[in-house]
């Protein structure tokens, strides 16, 4: 039997070259947090998670002063007992952010321990090798002060010609439609028809109303996608908006836990479940959260 040996943490701060914004937030830094678990067969698992532009010692010392204790001397193989005891470890403390992402990049850290050690990439190990590619897209489209919906274009064809067949931008912090049609026609026209166009709002909106002018206003451009149009909490909304557009509604991203997006599936708030990883509670929980996505088509 191999054994947690040891569990360190650290923050990690970022700096941007320029400040960045979209549709709630500005940034000038990003903040992580590092874990890195030792099995006492020497093999050390390392995990992540990105906290925002703040945070990242919080999460830090969520990893050694809430979960280090519990974890240290388990058997590092029982990953679905594990997670369950810390998970009702801090139960008080916190059932999603700062507090679920730390447990997130604790359970990472183990997974890839034993992936390491059993000398497998950890998608194989899971079973899931269906391909030996996944296609990607380039995130970016990034509001700056200046930067004109010309200038969106030009980055999103550089995005093209890297090889990109897919492109997400930011909208919904102008609240000018007319100035929001303007990158959207822009883009399209640059990269033309073929390419996959998504849309994220990044929890842009508090009225079904104003968020649906918008998505009549961009069903013109074929978006993929309209992602996070509200708030995270704002399952309503995202229930109503997605009977009203043919834009499919995708979320996901911020939530924590298995229960969150059983009732986003169950009451078809969105089409198309973006849980992360490092937010949601690390592989263990991504993995039932899939289950769950499965049973439910």
């Amino acid at each position: 039997m191999t054994t947690i040996a040891a569990i360190r943490s650290r923050p990690i701060v970022i700096p941007l070259e320029r400040e960045t914004a979209f549709s709630t937030r500005s940034l000038k830094d990003r903040h992580y947090a590092l874990v890195e678990v030792v099995g006492d067969d020497g093999v050390v698992g390392t995990g992540f998670c990105y906290v925002g532009h703040a945070g990242s010692q919080l999460v830090a010392d969520a990893v050694r002063l809430l979960l280090n204790r519990r974890a240290v001397g388990e058997d590092i193989h029982r990953v679905e007992g594990l997670w369950a005891d810390l998970y009702q470890e801090v139960l008080l403390h916190g059932r999603a952010g700062l507090v679920m992402r730390a447990l997130s990049a604790l359970d990472i850290a183990i997974w890839d321990h034993n992936a390491k050690a059993a000398a497998m990439p950890l998608h194989k190990m899971l079973g899931s090798a269906v391909t030996d590619t996944v296609r990607a897209y380039a995130s970016g489209g990034y509001y700056r002060e200046g930067k004109s919906p010309e200038m969106l274009a030009e980055e999103a064809i550089r995005y093209v010609d890297e090889g990109f067949d897919a492109i997400k931008v930011k909208v919904g912090r102008d609240g000018d439609l007319h100035a929001e049609e303007a990158r959207l026609a822009a883009v399209r026209t640059e990269i033309g028809p073929e390419p996959l166009l998504m849309l994220d709002a990044n929890n842009a909106w508090t009225d079904v109303a104003e968020a649906y002018r918008f998505a009549r206003m961009a069903e013109a451009y074929d978006p993929y996608w309209i992602e996070e149009p509200f708030s995270p909490d704002d399952i309503n909304s995202h229930e109503r908006l997605a009977t009203l557009t043919a834009i499919p509604i995708a979320t996901g991203e911020l939530e924590a836990g298995r229960w969150r997006f059983k009732e986003l599936v169950t009451r078809r708030a969105a089409s198309i479940g973006q849980p992360d990883a490092c937010v949601c509670g690390g592989v263990t929980e991504f993995r039932r959260i899939v289950a769950l996505a499965k049973v439910s088509v």
